[in-house]
C-alpha cells in the first residue's frame, strides 16, 4: 500500500528551486564526455580535408545525442523531486549510461557502434518507460506515454545503425537523431493529448532548470581553462603561447561575464540578480547547446594555437576559433525569452557580426593574431553589453 503511494506520489511531487548534490553529480560525467568531445574536435582538424566534413558531422552528431540526455534529464529532475529515492535511481543508471557512452565515443563508428547504440537506446528509452510506469494514473503519464513512443523510434534506427555499420550507420543515426530533435522542439505531439501538454509545460520549474543551465554552463566553461592549461604544461611557457593563454582568459572571462550579465528583453535589471531572474524561452535547450557547442570549439582552437603558435593557419583553424565565440553569442541572445516589453537586444548580434567579418583576413596572418584578435573581440563585447546593462554594485551574482 505504501508502495503504490509512493508511485501516485511521484506525479504530485515538485521540484526544488535549488539543484541537488546528485544532479551535480551527474555533471562530473559530463566533464569527461567534454574533454571527449573536445578530443574529437581536435582530431577532426589534423585529418586530410577531403574528409573534414564527414569527421566533423560524426562530432556534431555525438554532441547532440551526448547533449538530448543531458537535457531530458535536467527537464525531468526540473519536474519530479530529484530528492525521490526512484528519480534519484533513475539518473545515477543515466549517468553509468552516459560513461560508458563517453568510453566508447571514438570507436563509435567503429568496432563499439552497437555499444554506444545499445547504451544510448537504454537511456533514452528507460527513463521514460519508467516514469509512463510510475505516473499510471496520473495525467503526467501520457506525457512520458509520448516521450517513450518518439524514442522507441528512434531507437530502431539507433540499433539498426549499430548493427549495420558503414555509410548506413551515419544514416541511420542521423534519421534517429533527427527525430529526437524534432520530437524535442515540437514537445512530443500526439494526438488527443494536448491538454497534457500544455500540464507538463505548467509542471517545470524554470527556477530549478536555469540554475542547471547556470552550472553546466560553468562545467563547459572549465574546458577552455582545462584544454589551454594541459596544452601548455608540456612544451612550457614562450612568449607566443603565453600570449595565447592570456587571450585564453580574457576569452573564459568574456564568456563568463556575457552569459551572467546579459539582460534579455524586458527583464527587470534592478530587481533579482542574473542567473536567478533568468527567464529562460522555449528554444532555451538548443541555445544552450549552441552555447556549450561555441566553448568547445573556442577551447580546441586556443589549445590548437598553443600546441603550434608558428604559422601558417589553416582555415578550418581560423572557423573553430571565431565560429566557436559567434555560436556562444547566437545562443546566449536566444536563451531566454522575447517579452513585448522591449525589443531584443542586439550587442551580441553586432558582436557576432564583427567576429564573423575579422575572421576571413585572419587565414593571411599568424596564428597568434587570431586568437588574440578573438579574444578583444569579447572583451570589446562584454564591455559594451555591461555598459547597456549596469546593475549598479552586484557584480558576483550567485548560481
Amino acid at each position: 500500500m505504501r508502495t503504490g503511494a509512493a508511485f501516485r506520489g511521484l506525479g504530485d511531487s515538485r521540484s526544488p528551486d535549488r539543484a541537488t548534490v546528485l544532479e551535480l553529480l551527474f555533471d562530473i560525467v559530463y566533464v569527461f564526455a567534454l574533454v571527449r568531445l573536445a578530443g574529437r574536435v581536435a582530431d577532426d582538424l589534423t585529418i586530410v580535408r577531403h574528409a573534414l566534413l564527414s569527421e566533423a558531422g560524426q562530432t556534431v552528431l555525438f554532441f547532440a545525442a551526448m547533449w538530448m540526455i543531458w537535457s531530458l534529464n535536467s527537464l525531468m529532475a526540473s519536474t519530479y523531486d530529484p530528492r525521490r529515492t526512484d528519480i534519484q535511481i533513475v539518473l545515477l543508471a543515466t549517468m553509468f549510461g552516459t560513461l560508458v557512452l563517453a568510453v566508447t565515443l571514438p570507436q563509435a563508428f567503429g568496432q563499439r557502434g552497437v555499444i554506444f547504440a545499445c547504451a544510448y537506446v537504454l537511456i533514452q528509452v528507460g527513463r521514460p518507460l519508467y516514469l509512463t510506469w510510475a505516473l499510471r494514473g496520473h495525467p503526467m503519464r501520457e506525457v512520458s506515454a509520448r516521450v517513450l513512443s518518439w524514442h522507441a523510434v528512434s531507437g530502431v534506427l539507433w540499433i539498426g545503425g549499430g548493427i549495420s555499420g558503414g555509410l548506413g550507420r551515419g544514416v541511420f543515426w542521423t534519421i534517429a537523431l533527427t527525430i529526437e530533435i524534432v520530437g524535442a522542439a515540437t514537445n512530443w505531439p500526439a494526438l488527443m493529448v494536448a491538454r497534457a501538454r500544455r500540464r507538463a509545460m505548467s509542471e517545470v520549474s524554470y527556477v530549478h532548470l536555469a540554475e542547471r543551465y547556470n552550472q553546466f554552463f560553468m562545467i563547459a566553461l572549465a574546458e577552455v581553462v582545462l584544454e589551454a592549461g594541459i596544452t601548455i604544461s608540456f612544451p612550457g611557457f614562450s612568449t607566443l603561447r603565453t600570449i595565447t593563454l592570456v587571450a585564453a582568459f580574457v576569452a573564459v572571462v568574456a564568456f563568463w561575464r556575457i552569459y551572467f550579465y546579459h539582460f534579455g528583453p524586458g527583464r527587470d535589471t534592478t530587481a533579482s540578480p542574473p542567473g536567478e531572474g533568468m527567464q529562460l524561452s522555449r528554444w532555451a535547450s538548443f541555445s544552450l547547446l549552441l552555447i556549450v557547442g561555441g566553448i568547445i570549439c573556442t577551447a580546441v582552437g586556443f589549445g590548437q594555437v598553443i600546441e603550434d603558435p608558428n604559422p601558417p593557419i589553416d582555415w578550418a583553424l581560423v572557423a573553430i576559433i571565431f565560429g566557436g565565440p559567434v555560436l556562444f553569442l547566437i545562443g546566449r541572445t536566444y536563451l531566454e525569452q522575447l517579452r513585448p516589453a522591449g525589443p531584443r537586444c542586439r550587442i551580441l548580434l553586432l558582436g557576432a557580426l564583427a567576429l564573423v567579418v575579422a575572421a576571413p583576413p585572419m587565414v593571411f596572418l599568424p596564428p597568434i593574431a587570431a586568437v588574440v584578435t578573438a579574444g578583444l573581440i569579447l572583451a570589446a563585447i562584454a564591455i559594451a553589453d555591461g555598459s547597456a546593462h549596469r546593475r549598479g554594485s552586484e557584480t558576483n551574482p550567485p548560481l
